[in-house]
């Protein structure tokens, strides 16, 4: 598995937990285990497992994430001018959260991570998603990671 599939699983892992709302470790151990045979008709992306660094990725940018929920909030409302983190798609906020956490806190390099934020909202959202999601990021990158 890729980082650009390992990626898109933690979205989806975030997705998730935003409707259901578990522990963070339970919707980790149940999307790592089980949902790789459950899934692996319908969608590719469950097709083949995380490579141990990929695992261990998952886990590192997931749990991160959650644990750091408020503060990711924080700046998304910060840099989304006129937006509130409530009004905001599922997948743009869960994608806002999954790139500024990489930048932050994975050294994941900016214009990567811009990039596959991007990707990610034209794949799973719209064009004027990755054209919101772009510039939210990229006004948090010039005064936050400058």
């Amino acid at each position: 598995m890729s980082r650009r599939l390992a990626r898109e699983l933690v979205l989806h892992m975030l997705f998730s937990n935003d409707f259901v709302n578990e522990d963070a470790q339970s919707v980790l151990d149940s999307s790592l285990g089980h949902n790789f045979d459950l899934f692996s008709d319908e969608h590719e992306l469950y097709k083949v497992a995380p490579s141990e660094a990929q695992d261990g990725y998952i886990k590192d940018a997931f749990l991160g994430i959650m644990e750091h929920m408020p503060e990711l909030d924080t700046y998304i409302e910060k840099y989304a001018v006129g937006w509130s983190v409530a009004r905001m798609s599922r997948l743009t906020r869960c994608i806002l959260r999954l790139c500024m956490y990489e930048m932050l806190y994975m050294q994941v390099p900016v214009g990567a991570s811009v990039n596959e934020g991007v990707e990610l909202a034209k794949k799973y959202d719209s064009e004027e998603a990755a054209a919101f999601i772009n510039g939210v990021l990229g006004a948090f990158v010039a005064k936050e990671m400058a």
